[in-house]
Order: structure tokens, then C-alpha cells, then sequence
């Protein structure tokens, strides 16, 4: 296995701190704190600079907060500069450690993504009797930080690009606590070794998608199963065989439990693909795909803060079409044609300044609407 060496200069070269600015700022351009950064812009390319060459940066403390999209999660943003710096290290590392992934892991990859892999997903399920879909337990809050490092060894050299990597890892704030044993453990053995990556840092869903490269693998390599693919810690193998994912799934705990993983109680069932399967947010059935309801339900909170918002001016109408175009495009993956007329029917943005006036205007007519360019869907 090759290993790759001299980096470091790559990781800190103004040009790539500049382009690595410009990529951690793509949607926030107009928060106070990437204001402030981009005020000074080459100041604090600079300062950063002479702190990496250095090697005395030290990562910020980050901000948390709790979402449950659909379950409880916490999510970590990192200051603004230290987004800066996990861009310049990803601009790097990832197209040389990209190549290592297999073909079907399509989670934080370039070309990617979860509507590649659900047509892939569902021509498999329309192709083969049985499915053997599973999930990791608490994924990002297991990641063992002393195999993650020695993982990522295998693949690197370059001692100043494993200490950032090593310093970014180190900062992890505290995760949801998780205490599992495996072999070999003492009783002491959960408190002591370090675990959990933030969700939110653009290294952090790199390293995750990496973590379980070994566990893919094992699952092409010796377990033979050629129809597999992952999408972050969910994922599946089909077969016409129902025995043999039977047998694969006992050796898949035995696997996961070498980088201290494990699987999902629940999540992780063996079932005919007649009866369907849940992935990537929709529900793939034998003859349709429809999108899951929590996602739905989702979709229409956020229509209703979209429209508070268009209607308080604290967004415009070209980002508001973007947002709802991308909506609508994800849809589209499945069979949702009355579904997306019947959600943006009930959905109409207006301005509040502009809804008095129309009210008068519209008094006493009946009017089909403006289109949705206007402000509705």
C-alpha cells in the first residue's frame, strides 16, 4: 500500500488557504464572523499560515447545538478559521485517500451522493430476493480516535500533516457518551480510550466515511459479497441467497467489533425486498419510491420558516428559488408528482408590506395566483 509523503507544503500554501477561504464561506458569506475574517482577509491567511509553518496553531472551541432530524443530534460548529483550515487539509489528503474507498460507498465523495445511491440501491432491491440492511449504533460518537490515527497512518507519511490531523482529532468536543465493552476490555478500558467526531467539521465526515473503509473491504474481499454499498455508517448487501447474508451479517459484528462498532439492534434486519426498505430518506418499493413522511413532515417546517422569513425580509426571492428548486429536484428521485403539487399549493410567499395591498386588490376576485417565480409554488 503506498503511503504519501511531503504534503505539508501543499497544505500550507497561501493559494490553498486562499481557495480553502473561499470554499469554508460558500452560504455564510454575510455572517458577522466570516464579515470580520474577509475584512482582514489576507491578514488572517497569513496569521493562519505562520501558525500551521509554525506548528503552533491550536484549534477554537466550538459552538453546539441539538437538532433531531429525525432523531436527537448534536452538532459542532467550529470557528470560522479552524472551517478554514479543515478545508486547506481536505484539498490535500482527500483525492489521494478518495481512490482507497470502494466503488459503492457514495456518502462526502465527489460525483457522489444519496441519489446515486438510491438508483443504485434500487435496482439492486428490484434484482435480488433478500436484503440484509443495517446500521452502526451511535456511528459518529464511537469513532475510536487511536484506530481513526493509526488507520489514517497507513495511508500517510508526512509528520506535519499527521500533526494536524492528530490536532484537529484531539480537539474533538465531548460527544453523546457511549459506553460498549468488547474483547479484551477491562472494565476501565470505555473511560479511558478517546472517542467521538464532531458532525459538522468537513474532516470529520471525511474521516467517518474512511473509518469503515477496512469493514468494506472485508465485505467485497472476504466475504465475497459483490452487491454492496454504504452510505456513512447505513448499509446494505443484496442476494438471491437468504443464508448468505445470514452468515455475513454474524461475521460483520465480528468486523465492526475490531474498530469497537456496533451494529444497530433494530435498524439492522434480513428481509425480502418485496416489503420495502427505507434509505437515504425515501421508502424503495418493487413497482414505486416514495419519499419517507418524517422527511416530509421536515420539508413542510421548513417551507413554514422559508415563508416567515421571505415574508420578514430576511431572505430574498433568488436564494428562496434556489432552496425551493433544489427541494423540488430532490423529490423528483422519486414518485412524487402529487405530492409536490399538493405541498406547493399550500405553500404562498409574500412579502408582509406586499400582503395588505394584494389583499385589496384581490378583494372580491378570485385569481389563480402569480406563478411560483413571484413567490409561490
Amino acid at each position: 500500500m503506498k503511503r504519501h509523503g511531503n504534503l505539508w507544503p501543499q497544505v500550507i500554501a497561501f493559494e490553498n488557504l486562499l481557495m480553502a477561504s473561499r470554499q469554508a464561506q460558500k452560504g455564510k458569506r454575510f455572517r458577522p464572523n466570516v464579515l470580520e475574517f474577509n475584512y482582514r482577509l489576507e491578514l488572517e491567511l497569513l496569521r493562519l499560515q505562520n501558525e500551521l509553518q509554525n506548528l503552533t496553531y491550536r484549534p477554537g472551541g466550538y459552538r453546539t447545538f441539538r437538532i433531531r432530524d429525525p432523531k436527537p443530534r448534536m452538532i459542532s460548529a467550529a470557528p470560522y478559521r479552524d472551517r478554514v483550515v479543515h478545508h486547506a487539509l481536505c484539498n490535500v489528503i482527500v483525492p489521494l485517500l478518495d481512490r482507497t474507498l470502494i466503488e459503492h460507498t457514495y456518502a462526502n465523495r465527489s460525483g457522489y451522493g444519496t441519489h446515486r445511491a438510491l438508483k443504485r440501491f434500487t435496482g439492486w432491491a428490484r434484482q435480488y430476493r433478500y436484503c440484509l440492511q443495517c446500521d452502526i449504533s451511535r456511528y459518529f460518537p464511537s469513532i475510536d480516535h487511536e484506530i481513526l490515527k493509526a488507520l489514517l497512518r497507513e495511508h500517510l507519511k508526512c509528520s506535519e500533516t499527521l500533526w494536524l490531523i492528530d490536532t484537529i482529532i484531539d480537539a474533538s468536543n465531548e460527544q453523546i457518551p457511549v459506553i460498549e465493552y468488547f474483547s479484551g476490555d477491562d472494565l476501565l478500558t470505555p473511560a479511558l480510550r478517546r472517542r467521538g467526531l464532531p458532525i459538522g467539521n468537513l474532516t470529520s465526515q471525511f474521516f467517518a466515511n474512511l473509518y469503515l473503509s477496512p469493514f468494506d473491504h472485508f465485505v467485497k474481499r472476504q466475504l465475497k459479497l459483490k452487491h454492496y454499498l454504504r452510505y456513512v455508517d447505513d448499509y446494505a448487501a443484496f442476494s438471491e441467497d437468504r443464508q448468505e447474508l445470514a452468515d455475513a451479517r454474524q461475521a460483520m459484528e465480528e468486523f465492526l467489533g475490531t474498530l469497537r462498532l456496533k451494529m444497530h439492534p433494530i435498524k439492522s434486519q434480513l428481509f425480502e425486498t418485496r416489503y420495502g426498505a427505507n434509505f437515504v430518506g425515501f421508502r424503495v418499493l418493487p413497482d414505486r419510491i416514495r419519499v419517507r413522511n418524517d422527511n416530509v413532515r421536515r420539508a413542510r417546517r421548513r417551507l413554514k420558516l422559508l415563508q416567515r422569513q421571505y415574508a420578514a425580509g430576511e431572505i430574498d426571492l433568488e436564494p428562496l428559488v434556489q432552496r425551493l428548486q433544489s427541494w423540488e429536484a430532490h423529490l423528483k428521485h422519486g414518485d412524487t408528482y402529487r405530492l409536490r403539487q399538493r405541498v406547493f399549493e399550500r405553500h404562498t410567499f409574500v412579502r408582509e408590506e406586499e400582503s395588505g395591498v394584494r389583499e385589496q386588490e384581490s378583494e372580491g376576485e378570485t385569481s389563480s395566483g402569480p406563478s411560483w417565480e413571484e413567490g409561490k409554488l
